[in-house]
């Protein structure tokens, strides 16, 4: 395997800054579609870089002619190039955009989301073309650049190219596995409601020593608001956000709980000193088969150094609802509006805005795919992968199901412990390594 070529050209992308949320960076984002465009089309793949209405979406396939014993089954490989802002850099060790190894991993923003991971799959193919110079496997793939800002477009673009797109089955790698030696394969994922709650009482600041006493003051009466969105118990008092929440049955709690996952590795990755949720489920259940309710930023008045005694005009929060199979993101979003205005007092005004949602998915794992998936991982780990709920969300498998009619097989690369989103952020050399070989031995299960 010509891993060190491989590094090399991972790094290269990894250096690219393409943040779609900033437009500073919107060279950047086309950098990287065209990079990607030109490797793929010097593998031999057909390869275009599409508009959309926000960034560009980078497609190529390769097609295998049919013969009279054998129609290869045709794969959509999903991944994004683009990536989250690196703030705060002063918390960096290196430069977030100037890849590098130490102790055995690939540090650099987008290492583990999802560049890195991404490219398990472009290496396997290369690997298996040199190989074998015809496959026997239709390989197609999207690659994104909005799923860092909601793939607000991707819904769009997916249905108007339902016939380029048609597949039997779609891989993607952006999650992770449960540790180096044990693969894992998430069988269901959260959906997500993402929103911006504004509470306004004036055009402008005003002194808090004049009118303080007299006048409603926007930043206590969103605060209570928040205060009022889940109880002393840790559930969501929004009524009815649990009325069609799946229920688990005893076999499936069994499996979930005999993941090596607990309170302590929880403490471990994330330094929190308690551990808190719905006491009648476990961690496992809480992780992935349970709804939340975060607070994801909130602002509102003077916040600069020294003092500066005002009433705000106004303050906001973001606050994002992870939602779970059979619920629906509309269905929530109205239930939580119609809460928040309810708990409004009169005499300011309250605006609710959804940002994005996407809707949650459970993943039939008994298709042949899912066994092919299981014997490539038991010939590069050794083991089969466990498979669990997830609490993260990846929209676009609900958007392949809906309009596709497709399943996802999510096999991840990363670790638990590898920053998504956060100061170094990072990708075990050896996870890489093993996500090329497991690809390669999955895409010559699907050949056969």
């Amino acid at each position: 395997m010509k891993l060190d070529n491989y590094l090399n050209e991972l790094f290269e992308l990894l250096s690219i800054p393409s943040i779609s949320a900033q437009s500073k960076h919107k060279k950047d984002m086309q950098k990287a579609a065209g990079w990607l465009q030109k490797k793929f089309k010097s593998l031999g793949f057909d390869s275009k870089v599409l508009p959309t209405k926000g960034h560009p979406v980078v497609y190529a396939e390769i097609i295998s002619p049919n013969t009279n014993h054998h129609t290869p089954p045709t794969i959509l490989i999903y991944g994004h190039y683009d990536v989250q802002s690196p703030d705060p850099l002063e918390e960096w060790t290196t430069d977030p955009f100037k890849p590098e190894i130490r102790s055995g991993n690939i540090y650099g923003r987008g290492t583990a989301d999802d560049k890195g991971q991404l490219y398990t799959w472009i290496a396997a193919i290369e690997e298996m073309l040199s190989q074998n110079k015809q496959l026997q496997v239709n390989i197609k793939l999207l690659i994104e650049g909005e799923e860092e800002v909601g793939s607000e477009n991707l819904d769009e673009f997916v249905a108007e190219n339902k016939s380029l797109l048609k597949a039997d089955i779609c891989a993607i790698s952006d999650t992770h596995a449960l540790s180096e030696a044990q693969p894992m394969i998430d069988y269901g994922l959260r959906g997500l409601v993402y929103s911006q709650l504004t509470i306004k009482a004036f055009p402008k600041d005003l002194h808090s020593g004049i009118y303080g006493g007299n006048v409603p003051n926007p930043a206590n009466i969103l605060a209570g608001i928040i205060a009022s969105l889940k109880n002393s118990d840790h559930k969501v008092t929004i009524p009815g956000f649990y009325d069609n929440v799946r229920k688990l049955d005893q076999n499936e709690r069994d499996t979930l709980a005999r993941l090596d996952f607990s309170e302590k590795h929880i403490r471990q990755e994330t330094g929190s000193r308690v551990i808190l949720g719905e006491k009648e489920f476990t961690v496992h259940e809480r992780a992935g088969a349970r709804p939340t309710l975060d607070v994801n930023g909130i602002w509102g008045g003077y916040t600069g150094e020294g003092p500066k005694t005002i009433i705000p005009q106004s303050a906001s929060a973001k606050i994002s609802m992870r939602i779970v199979p059979n619920q629906s993101s509309k269905e929530i979003f109205d239930k939580f509006e119609a809460y928040v205005k309810k708990l409004t007092p009169e005499g300011v005004e309250c605006t609710v805005e959804l940002l994005s949602g996407g809707e949650p998915i459970l993943i039939d794992t008994s298709s042949k795919y899912f066994k092919s998936a299981e014997k490539a991982y038991q010939m590069v780990f050794g083991k089969k992968p466990v498979y669990q709920l997830s609490g993260g969300s990846i929209p676009v498998t609900a958007t392949f199901k809906d309009i596709l009619g497709i399943d996802t097989i999510l096999m991840g690369y990363g670790l638990p412990d590898d920053g998504l989103h956060s100061p170094n952020e990072k990708l075990s050399v050896s996870m890489f390594e093993k996500g090329i070989r497991t690809n390669l031995e999955f895409l010559k299960e699907l050949s056969h």
